[in-house]
């Protein structure tokens, strides 16, 4: 006999639906930077899918809708970073600045994202659970009128 819990035990989905909570949509280009071993993959692989187009690295130079920058503790100058993430973004785009979460190797604290950003023109408007062991801040740049 089967009961409800025997067929479908509860699987954990952390990845689930972030690329849409994202606000990735079919067809937008995403350019990746700071791709290691650690990445999310099923993070990737939730955004190609949705989007229906891979992901570009650092040397693809197409204007694109997102940039997911991948960042941890000791990878440098966050600041530098943030500005070569804007190379390639359209004058809409976001930049996800995807860094591991507190307790995790490589943690990045929240401080020090949100005085790297307006350094590097851009604006902190929301956070986003991504996966199990990344978070992501949402940066979008800075409009001066």
């Amino acid at each position: 006999m089967t009961t409800v819990s025997d067929a479908k035990a509860p699987q954990p989905e952390p990845q689930h639906g972030a690329a849409q909570r994202m606000g990735l949509k079919p067809g937008d280009l995403v350019q990746e930077l700071g791709y290691d071993d650690d990445v999310d993959f099923d993070l990737r692989d939730d955004i190609e899918q949705l989007t229906g187009e891979g992901l570009l690295d650092e040397d693809e130079h197409d204007v694109c809708e997102a940039v997911i920058l991948w960042w941890r503790d000791d990878d440098g100058d966050l600041v530098d970073a943030l500005v070569d993430s804007l190379t390639d973004l359209s004058d809409d785009g976001v930049v996800w600045l995807l860094t591991p979460k507190l307790g995790q190797d490589g943690h990045v604290s929240a401080v020090e994202i949100q005085e790297a950003a307006p350094t590097a023109g851009l604006h902190s408007t929301s956070t986003e659970g991504v996966s199990s062991d990344w978070q992501a801040a949402r940066l979008v740049p800075r409009r001066n009128h």
